[in-house]
């Protein structure tokens, strides 16, 4: 299984902070993961495909091609900005 997780104004929108996505050879990477849970519906392909979503996998930021194994945790995040 994929933790998969949520936050700030993502998790907010899409009324969810995680859902469990099984492994399987059609979720191998955090793109593919993003793809395949924007066909849940509207509401998902909106939030998840927004061009300035960031991406961590095992709590290291990354880029969308990174691959991911069965127990990865993978979360999703809007830019956030300090100061």
């Amino acid at each position: 299984m994929i933790t998969v997780l949520f936050f700030a104004q993502v998790r907010e929108r899409l009324g969810c902070a995680q859902i469990e996505v099984p492994f399987n050879d059609e979720v191998t990477t955090a793109e593919s993961l993003r793809q395949h849970l924007a066909q849940r519906d509207e509401k998902w392909q909106q939030v998840l495909i927004a061009d300035k979503l960031l991406v961590a996998v095992d709590q290291t930021m990354c880029d969308w091609q990174t691959p991911l194994t069965d127990n990865s945790e993978v979360a999703f995040f809007p830019p956030v900005t300090g100061g």
